[in-house]
C-alpha cells in the first residue's frame, strides 16, 4: 500500500474514528484502524464492538493499492506534529512508514484479518432521515437519558417509529424528553433503544442525510461517506406514552429568556427553586436546606385566573430552556403535586415537582 494525502483530510477523519477505539489496551486489535486502499477510496474503519465508524475518503492519490492495521491513536499524534501539506504513507517489511518531506515514522503493524467485521445491512428495516435533524433532535432529549439506571432500558434512547414519523424518547424517570420527527414515509411500527454512548457520537458525526437499517439488535447509519453502527439495548422500554399529562387546569405562554434570567439569578444559590406565576409578574424562590434565601420577580402580564406554583430542580429546566430555539415556550399545569409539561414546536419535557 502505498497512498498520498493531505495530512488535515487524515487528521480530521482520525479524530472522529479514535473515539470507537479501545484506549486501556494498545495490544488489543480494536485499539487499531483498519485502512484499505482500493479503487481510489481510502476506507478507514474504526470499532470497540460495541460501536463502530467507516469514513470513506476520495481525494486521494492511491499509487499501490492495500490494507493494514495499525494503532489510532499513535497515528493520530503522529500527524498532530506534522505540518499542513501532503504526506506519504506506505507499507514496507510489515511496518507503516509515514513520511513528509524530511519526516520520517515507522510503526508496527496487526494483522488485519483479526480486525472485527462490520455487520451488513441484508435483511433490515430501514428509513431515510436528515441526519442534522438526527442528531439536533437526540441533543434535545440527551439530558433526559438516565446513566448506569439498574433498569438498563433507561440508559439510551427509545426510538419510537410509528406509521409516518419517529418518537424520540428518553427518560431518568423524575422527567421525560421527547421530540418528534415527521418522515413522509411509510413506516412499519417498531421500538429501538439506542445506548448514550452512541449517542453522543452521533451528535459529533452527522451532518448528511442518511439511510438508518436497523433489527432487534443493531442499528446501522450508512450514506457514501461513512458508515456509523451502534449495538442496540435489548430490553423493553416503559410505556412512555403512559406517563405524559393530558389533563390540565392551565396552559399559558411563557418567554423563555425572561424566564432563564430568573432562574439564572436565584440558582446561584440553589440546586431547586420555587416558581410562582401570578397575573403581573413571576416570583422565583430559593429552596435551600442551609437556611439560606433568594428571590426574584419579573414584570409578566398574562390572563391567569389563579396562580400557578412549580417547585422544581432546577437542572430540568435549564436542559428544556437551552434546548429551545424560540422565544416563546408553553407550560401545561394541573395542581403543585402533578407533574406539568413544557413544550416548544415538536419537543416536550414532562418534568415530575420536587418534594420538599
Amino acid at each position: 500500500m502505498k497512498i498520498v494525502i493531505q495530512k488535515n483530510l487524515l487528521n480530521n477523519a482520525l479524530i472522529n474514528l479514535v473515539a470507537f477505539t479501545e484506549k486501556k489496551d494498545a495490544s488489543a486489535v480494536t485499539s487499531n484502524i483498519l485502512i484499505t486502499a482500493k479503487e481510489n477510496i481510502l476506507n478507514l474503519k474504526a470499532t470497540d464492538f460495541e460501536i463502530g465508524l467507516c469514513i470513506n475518503i476520495k481525494e486521494v492519490n492511491i499509487q499501490v493499492d492495500g490494507i493494514s492495521c495499525v494503532n489510532g491513536n499513535l497515528l493520530l499524534n503522529i500527524l498532530k506534529g506534522l505540518k499542513d501539506g501532503e504526506i506519504i504513507l506506505e507499507i514496507m517489511n510489515n511496518f507503516l512508514f509515514i513520511r513528509q518531506n524530511r519526516s520520517k515514522f515507522k510503526l508496527p503493524l496487526s494483522n488485519p484479518e483479526n480486525f472485527p467485521s462490520f455487520e451488513d445491512i441484508d435483511n433490515k428495516k430501514s428509513f431515510n432521515i436528515n441526519s442534522l435533524n438526527f442528531a439536533r433532535s437526540l441533543k434535545k432529549i440527551f439530558p433526559t437519558i438516565d446513566v448506569n439506571n439498574p433498569q438498563y432500558s433507561l440508559n439510551g434512547a427509545l426510538i419510537d417509529i410509528k406509521e409516518n414519523y419517529i418518537n424520540l424518547v428518553g427518560t431518568d424517570t423524575k422527567r421525560l424528553g421527547l421530540y418528534k420527527i415527521n418522515l413522509n414515509q411509510n413506516l412499519e411500527n417498531n421500538q429501538i433503544i439506542i445506548p448514550k454512548k452512541a449517542i453522543n457520537e452521533i451528535q459529533k458525526l452527522f451532518f448528511e442525510d442518511v439511510k438508518i437499517y436497523y433489527d432487534e439488535n443493531i442499528l446501522i447509519a450508512k450514506n457514501e461517506n461513512f458508515e456509523f453502527f451502534t449495538k442496540l439495548i435489548n430490553k423493553k422500554f416503559p410505556n412512555y406514552e403512559k406517563v405524559i399529562p393530558t389533563d390540565f387546569s392551565q396552559s399559558i405562554m411563557l418567554p423563555r429568556d425572561k424566564f432563564l434570567e430568573g432562574m439564572k439569578t436565584i440558582g446561584i444559590i440553589c440546586d431547586k427553586m420555587q416558581i410562582t406565576i401570578k397575573p403581573n409578574s413571576i416570583l422565583f424562590e430559593s429552596i435551600s436546606e442551609n437556611n439560606s434565601e433568594a428571590k426574584t420577580e419579573i414584570d409578566f402580564e398574562n390572563n391567569l385566573s389563579e396562580d400557578i406554583i412549580l417547585r422544581v430542580t432546577n437542572k430540568f429546566i435549564f436542559d428544556f430552556l437551552n434546548n429551545i430555539e424560540e422565544t416563546e415556550f408553553k407550560l401545561d399545569y394541573k395542581s403543585t403535586g402533578s407533574a406539568f409539561v413544557l413544550s416548544s414546536n415538536e419537543f416536550i419535557s414532562v418534568i415530575m415537582p420536587t418534594i420538599i
